[in-house]
């Protein structure tokens, strides 16, 4: 059993509507990764910023950074994750990819749309919830602001087979420093009742809207105490280690999971 995953956390600045630049500022802060990581998270819509004008970025929508996320975890030799505008069918999603160097890939749709930003506008909603296998461990893969909506996060047990929906829940993001307060007491609930780790990469900066974004990027485990943050307002990359055999102890000593609502999304 692989008890220990190496996870790296890159908590950078974005370019407002530049892939091209956004590209080239990840090559240099990935250029000297530490190579006992397993998966590196980039922060939501890591190419573009949280632009809704999709009339001003490239067509097709998103192709590129897809390119450059399957280009890059080939090079690197690891697990790359990290969400793009993207347009499918003729509908634009944010779409967070799980991409592995051999080029196979997962993705998750961003189920809940900021309507206050007017994401709902331009981007469509996605319908289903993805976990991905990894080694001995199960991520499932959540953007921004479907941290406020716990239902659709919610872990599973099964009592038969002793075992979790998933380990890892993952949170990239663009939340902005005005509302950091929710976020930091939402990332410690969604860890302490789902009984799994919490990994959370948001962006620094200011965007071209004058909205400023502290980052706070971190991993929390199960009991609710952070493992590792990122100073704020910083850029750079925090590396984490998610102990599974850490993690099974806290299950097995306090199997809350017995009790769990036996209810489906």
């Amino acid at each position: 059993m692989n008890n220990k995953l190496h996870i790296a956390l890159v908590q950078a600045d974005l370019i407002w509507e530049n892939p091209k630049e956004n590209f080239e500022h990840f090559d240099s802060l990935l250029k000297e990764i530490d190579p006992k990581t397993d998966i590196i998270i980039l922060p939501e819509v890591f190419s573009t910023g949280f632009t809704m004008k999709l009339e001003n970025l490239e067509k097709p929508l998103g192709k590129t950074s897809f390119q450059w996320l399957q280009n890059k975890a080939k090079s690197l030799d690891k697990i790359l994750v990290g969400s793009v505008l993207f347009t499918e069918e003729n509908r634009q999603y944010n779409r967070m990819f799980w991409v592995a160097p051999t080029g196979d890939f997962s993705y998750y749709d961003k189920r809940h749309l900021f309507q206050m930003g007017n994401e709902h506008k331009t981007i469509t909603a996605g319908n289903r919830r993805v976990v991905v296998p990894f080694k001995d461990a199960h991520f499932m893969l959540q953007i921004c602001y479907d941290l406020r909506f716990p239902v659709w996060s919610r872990n599973s047990y099964d009592k038969k087979k002793n075992t979790h929906n998933y380990d890892v829940l993952v949170y990239i993001a663009n939340w902005p420093e005005v509302r950091k307060k929710a976020y930091l007491s939402l990332l410690k609930a969604r860890a302490i009742e789902n009984q799994a780790y919490v990994v959370w990469v948001n962006r620094v900066g200011k965007d071209k809207r004058g909205v400023n974004h502290s980052g706070d990027s971190q991993v929390i485990d199960p009991l609710g105490d952070t493992v590792a943050q990122m100073p704020e307002n910083k850029e750079g990359i925090l590396y984490a280690t998610i102990d599974l055999q850490e993690l099974k102890t806290i299950r097995n000593s306090f199997k809350v999971g017995l009790d769990w609502d036996d209810f489906k999304v």
